[in-house]
């Protein structure tokens, strides 16, 4: 290779972006609005190509609500997460998030004394941790035992709190069940499951919700890149099942992350060898976990595609391997650092660059960047 450094590089197509956003926010029925969950990818130019298209921002610390203002001073924010800090529930307050989702009885109270002391009223919805159960997804949120939301029995004491609280204003309710989930029909149904848990409440602790936040948790296919969620079957379903909600339901929330901005990305990294090792093909590749840790973090082998790279010092013998399967790794000290594994190529040599597709989401914002110190990645917009 020629150049004095081998490829590695993020590259975003911020026009496809743009593209694919459009039309999930246009295929939207009345009363449903897309905010856009910024620990998916929270790079500038990103959020710079939604902030127009989505109808605010998700964030989850104080770092991604600075963020946030940055690209959109006055656009609508929610914030979330499981342990907000004083702090960061003043720095929300002050920053005039439009809704605040308290995943607790605490909170609730740091709020309050928060939004009293500083003279504001924060507009809250009750996060809660469903029973369940819930259809098939690579992660639940609910319906086991985790750390996000008020437990459905403890649900009395919260309501209670949000509407007899001063400086709180109690708007609604956010369910966040499962994430990347990949069937629009098993989205619908618990769309519904949700329906009938919010009816119920609001009878029974007389209340009436003004917002639904439904929270994420629509998938990508990285197995098949050509089966991916059917947004359209969904959003079809949708208006349908949106026609038998309250209509004091003025405005149900979706905060989708990955399924918006995964497409986007490739992550690129430069052959640097090719070795067998007790039976197994080894490509080992200039990056790894510490730029892309998805892989590892899902457990899958991630999708890419071999780009051939002819130029070769003629001095340097050049191993490959042909129509055989191969591990990809990276260049950390430790057997975990793979990206893919078992995958058949028609061909990779040392030299050559693989493209990981689909790598816009949950990429480089998840990885531990400075383990060893090696050299950051490019990260290219366009």
């Amino acid at each position: 290779m020629t150049a004095p450094e081998p490829v590695c590089r993020y590259v975003y197509d911020l026009g496809a972006l743009a593209e694919h956003v459009g039309k999930v926010v246009a295929a939207l029925p009345e009363r449903c609005r897309m905010f856009y969950a910024m620990k998916a990818n929270s790079a500038e130019p990103v959020l710079a190509t939604l902030a127009p298209l989505a109808a605010g921002f998700e964030v989850a610390s104080g770092g991604e609500l600075a963020k946030a203002r940055a690209v959109a001073p006055d656009g609508e924010v929610l914030f979330g997460g499981p342990a907000k800090t004083p702090g960061e529930i003043e720095q929300a307050l002050t920053a005039g998030v439009t809704r605040l989702h308290v995943e607790s009885v605490l909170e609730l109270h740091r709020i309050s004394e928060a939004a009293t002391r500083l003279g504001r009223t924060a507009a809250v919805l009750l996060r809660v941790n469903l029973a369940g159960p819930f259809p098939k997804a690579t992660l639940a949120m609910a319906g086991r035992p985790t750390q996000f939301g008020i437990d459905e029995a403890r649900l009395p004491e919260a309501v209670r709190a949000a509407v007899e609280l001063p400086g709180v204003a109690f708007a609604g309710f956010h369910l966040h069940s499962l994430s990347n989930n990949l069937s629009p029909e098993a989205h619908l149904a618990m769309l519904d499951l949700y329906r009938r848990k919010i009816t119920s409440w609001e009878e029974a602790f007389g209340v009436r919700c003004e917002v639904v936040n439904v929270g994420g948790g629509i998938g990508v296919n990285y197995a098949d890149l050509t089966a991916q969620f059917d947004w359209t079957r969904f959003t079809d379903g949708l208006a349908r099942l949106v026609g038998t909600f309250p209509a004091h339901w003025r405005e149900i929330d979706f905060e989708c992350g990955r399924f918006l901005v995964a497409a986007c990305g490739s992550y690129l990294t430069e052959v640097l060898d090719v070795k067998r090792n007790h039976g197994v093909h080894y490509v080992l590749v200039r990056g790894g976990t510490h730029h892309f840790r998805l892989p590892v973090s899902w457990q899958h082998s991630h999708p890419f595609g071999v780009r051939h790279v002819e130029a070769w010092p003629a001095t340097l013998p050049r191993p490959g391997v042909r129509g055989e399967p191969v591990t990809v790794v990276g260049e950390l000290c430790t057997p975990k650092d793979v990206l893919a594994r078992d995958v058949v190529v028609d061909e990779v040599r040392a030299g050559d660059v693989l493209e990981f597709r689909h790598a816009g989401a949950y990429g480089w914002e998840i990885s531990h960047h400075d383990f060893l110190s090696h050299p950051h990645p490019e990260h290219v917009y366009r």
